[in-house]
């Protein structure tokens, strides 16, 4: 079943629908809200709403994953059996972000937030990631993605200090924007050699910061992925943008 509509449909997420079967799907574990393609719905068309009633409805989901943006609200105080939030934006409203970073979610092992551009409704900070970070109120938490985001080295810089990190597997800043400051702030910040994997394909570093991490991390069984290099196209005269840099999910 595909849940979620592009604005010029009904108007918003078809949750009614999903609620109204909750005493048939009693042993429902998974949803995916907004599922649909470019060729169906551009991502930043896909409107969404609270999704905490849908939580509320099903105590036993394990899994969600929500496409879209606009709308999008995560007022939920507590899930016991989610393992695994996925939210691919090309614009995470901030207050979404920030109630997801708050939220008290004890079974959680997968995080992965798209945190998308300022103008399709993004700008989330790392200010609004701050209980995230800290690693409250998820204690289960093995892997996190911060990802698609125009503040990537904000956020890197941020990660090499924040406690949650000593608990993952894996970490995923890919999508986004990262740069050498970034990749410099993970060297020099808390050890990353208990990770399995570091994800930081589609990025901005320079080819000797790619030999760096490589050199610096993958000695020690950590699988770096540097897939997808981009040119900062900042010194090129035809790109309008004051910044050259872009995420990988926008529009």
């Amino acid at each position: 079943m595909v849940f979620g509509e592009p604005w010029y449909g009904d108007g918003g997420l078809a949750d009614e629908t999903l609620l109204d079967l909750a005493p048939r799907l009693t042993g429902l574990e998974a949803v995916f809200l907004g599922d649909l393609e470019d060729d169906e719905a551009m991502i930043s068309t896909i409107y969404l709403q609270d999704v905490a009633p849908v939580l509320a409805a099903f105590p036993g989901l394990r899994e969600l994953a929500v496409r879209g943006g606009e709308g999008l609200a995560f007022p939920v105080t507590g899930h016991e059996e989610l393992r695994v939030l996925r939210v691919q934006s090309g614009g995470l409203p901030p207050e979404a972000a920030a109630q997801i970073a708050a939220a008290d979610l004890p079974s959680l092992e997968r995080l992965e937030l798209w945190l998308g551009d300022d103008d399709y409704g993004g700008g989330t900070t790392v200010e609004h990631l701050a209980p995230l970070l800290t690693g409250r109120g998820k204690p289960a938490l093995r892997h996190l993605g911060l990802q698609n985001s125009p503040i990537q080295d904000e956020l890197a810089a941020a990660l090499a200090s924040a406690p949650v990190v000593a608990r993952l597997t894996s970490l995923s800043l890919s999508m986004g924007t990262l740069g050498d400051e970034g990749a410099e702030a993970l060297l020099l910040g808390q050890p990353l050699t208990h990770l399995r994997e570091l994800d930081l394909s589609h990025h901005f570093l320079s080819h000797a910061m790619m030999l760096r991490l490589w050199t610096e991390l993958e000695p020690h069984g950590v699988r770096v992925d540097l897939t997808s290099r981009q040119e900062d196209e900042g010194d090129d005269p035809d790109w309008d943008e004051e910044d050259g840099r872009y995420v990988a999910v926008g529009e």
